[in-house]
């Protein structure tokens, strides 16, 4: 600079822009245009560099190729994200344009009102499980159930018995009137009360109903009567399904007593055993079966000896034929 000094007071105008042009031009140089893809910086040590007061706003690092670096061994021990702001990201309160929670977004349903899950409408049901005559008997069976409600309350109407035919035509009955609720996936339970036409007597009702396991319907039934005696119906039934319209239905039914009771042939611990094996045709969208069967009834333990006492039979076979429906 000294030499420059020196030589400035010799040399005109246009001598001096010569010679400051290339310092001019140096300053106004960026590294835009450079290409350094033949520089190595492999062996370069960057550890004394600070680079924290530099501003990287303006650097355009979208063309940068990084398919080549790895951050395995960095160390992000220090890296801390106590103090970042998160109050943008999903949580907390919802902003005050947030959609209502009826998706309504504050308009009306109009003169229909609001929408209405089918699930959640109250319905109503009739099943007729069994309407069959028994030869032998001369008797027709019956076991009817309707309820009202939805999937998840429901009031059910159930009876179940059978009719003489012939003589003094009795009609013996076990009836009840319960509510219903689902309990889990596969078992329903019921309490109400209930009456029965066999011994006269009214009842308190508890029972569970549903699939055990290999589809087998089960049901049990406590019936607990005024007097204190207490009776419980323990049922199975399978659905043997030989093609689409043909089914074999086996069935069995096990009544127990808590006490006797002479007068109604009734005798503590387990009375009667009453099975039916059906051959069923389904037909009208399955919700019409006639059905031809047979069926056995047995008195057991003491009910046995209670029956020979009053010459009345122990054992009882019959053909039946009947149908069963829903709708």
């Amino acid at each position: 600079m000294k030499t420059i000094k020196k030589v400035l007071p010799f040399v005109g105008l246009s001598s001096l822009a010569l010679l400051t042009s290339p310092l001019v031009a140096a300053a106004e140089m960026t590294m835009s245009d450079m290409n350094h893809t033949g520089m190595d910086m492999s062996g370069m040590d960057h550890s004394g560099m600070d680079m924290s007061d530099m501003d990287h706003s303006g650097m355009d690092m979208s063309d940068m190729d990084h398919s080549g670096m790895s951050m395995s061994d960095m160390d992000h021990s220090s890296m801390s994200m106590s103090d970042m702001d998160m109050s943008g990201m999903q949580g907390g309160e919802p902003p005050a344009d947030a959609r209502s929670p009826d998706y309504s977004n504050g308009v009306g349903y109009g003169e229909y009102g609001k929408p209405v899950m089918m699930g959640s409408l109250p319905t109503w049901g009739v099943s007729v499980d069994d309407l069959g005559y028994q030869f032998e008997e001369d008797a027709v069976n019956f076991e009817i159930e309707g309820w009202y409600g939805d999937d998840s309350n429901r009031l059910r109407l159930r009876t179940e018995g059978s009719i003489a035919t012939k003589d003094d035509k009795n009609i013996e009955s076990l009836s009840s009137l319960a509510y219903w609720q689902p309990l889990s996936i596969f078992w329903n339970g019921e309490a109400g009360i209930a009456y029965n036409t066999e011994n006269d007597k009214s009842a308190l009702m508890a029972g569970i109903a549903g699939t055990a396991p290999y589809f087998i319907e089960t049901d049990a039934r406590a019936y607990v009567y005024t007097d204190g005696q207490v009776q419980l119906d323990l049922g199975a039934e399978y659905e043997w399904r030989l093609d689409q319209h043909w089914v074999v239905i086996p069935e069995a039914e096990l009544t127990v007593f808590s006490k006797d009771d002479t007068d109604n042939n009734i005798t503590k611990g387990f009375n009667e055993l009453e099975t039916e094996v059906r051959l069923t045709y389904e037909m009208l969208s399955r919700q019409l079966s006639p059905y031809v069967g047979f069926s056995y009834e047995t008195a057991l333990g003491d009910a046995r000896d209670l029956r020979r006492q009053k010459n009345e039979g122990v054992d009882t076979s019959s053909v039946t034929a009947g149908v069963k429906f829903w709708f």
